[in-house]
């Protein structure tokens, strides 16, 4: 069911991009949450969207694989901050391997050809969730290189993942962070007790009530609305065409509509697809009938 856009949360990808990416908001968005949740001042922060379609208030993730926080001073650190609610359970079991397709796409566009290596800048992706991503109830897991035969062997390669469980009760984490974890799995007033998270919701707020915003918002739920609808038609198609397949090795055509109510034009569609692609699977027939239609 479509929530309203003010009934949206900072773990909704739609309002957590829509924040990052709002003008005069969105800089100071990310600093107060990275000094939270690192402890990290930052005096300049450059925001890269790559993409700005933003899942609405489902539990797809979304387009926003791209967007990450620079820093344009000290360090240069990148931070890639991805609010995840989906626990479904193979995206968790792929959770590592998602976590490092994030990392290869941030550091094939921070190197140039030609570039040295010691180039590349330290990657540090948070990932803030609402289920626990390896079942061990931490507030934190932070995720680094080592050496398996020499553990206390320094090996820095530049790149950290910190998943931040929001329920999680193990592991040192101060109060403000465990509070901010709270709020944005719950983004409401009561939930913003210190002062810079009361500032953080007078923000959220700010792009809350924002006509333009919930334009966007009304724009992207419609266009996820269509893809549901195609999906569901190509899923009733498949079916019919698996039947039309499977009848079609001891029936006519004329026979195939008789027994299943079809049109005799759909199937002999059907069938002229299935004999001019045989290498296509029923769900790539029915997207091509859909086309054509």
């Amino acid at each position: 069911m479509k929530r309203k856009l003010e009934q949206l949360n900072l773990l909704d990808d739609f309002l957590f991009g829509s924040i990052l990416s709002y003008p005069e908001i969105g800089e100071e968005f990310c600093r107060k949450i990275l000094k939270i949740l690192l402890n990290v001042d930052m005096d300049r922060l450059h925001i890269v969207p790559q993409k700005v379609y933003y899942g609405s208030d489902t539990d797809r993730h979304g387009a926003r694989l791209d967007v990450y926080i620079e820093e344009e001073k000290g360090t240069g650190t990148i931070y890639d901050v991805e609010p995840d609610k989906n626990d479904d359970r193979e995206l968790k079991l792929a959770l590592p391997r998602r976590v490092r397709f994030y990392h290869s796409k941030i550091d094939g566009r921070g190197l140039k050809a030609g570039d040295d290596y010691s180039k590349l800048k330290q990657v540090i992706v948070l990932m803030i969730m609402s289920y626990d991503p390896f079942g061990r109830d931490r507030v934190l897991y932070t995720i680094r290189s080592k050496c398996e035969e020499d553990p206390d062997m320094d090996y820095d390669d530049g790149a950290a993942t910190c998943f931040f469980f929001t329920k999680g009760k193990k592991g040192e984490l101060s109060e403000e962070a465990r509070e901010l974890l709270r709020y944005m799995e719950d983004s409401s007033a009561g939930n913003a007790q210190s002062e810079r998270l009361k500032e953080i919701h007078s923000m959220v707020e700010t792009v809350r009530q924002d006509e333009e915003v919930a334009l966007e918002y009304m724009k992207v739920y419609e266009r996820e609305q269509m893809i549901e609808r195609r999906g569901e038609k190509i899923g009733e198609r498949r079916g019919e065409i698996k039947v039309v397949r499977n009848m079609s090795k001891s029936m006519t055509p004329d026979q195939i509509s008789e027994a299943t109510g079809l049109e005799l034009e759909y199937i002999q569609k059907i069938l002229l697809y299935i004999r001019n692609n045989p290498e296509e699977s029923d769900a790539g027939i029915a997207a091509r009938i859909l086309a054509g239609d």
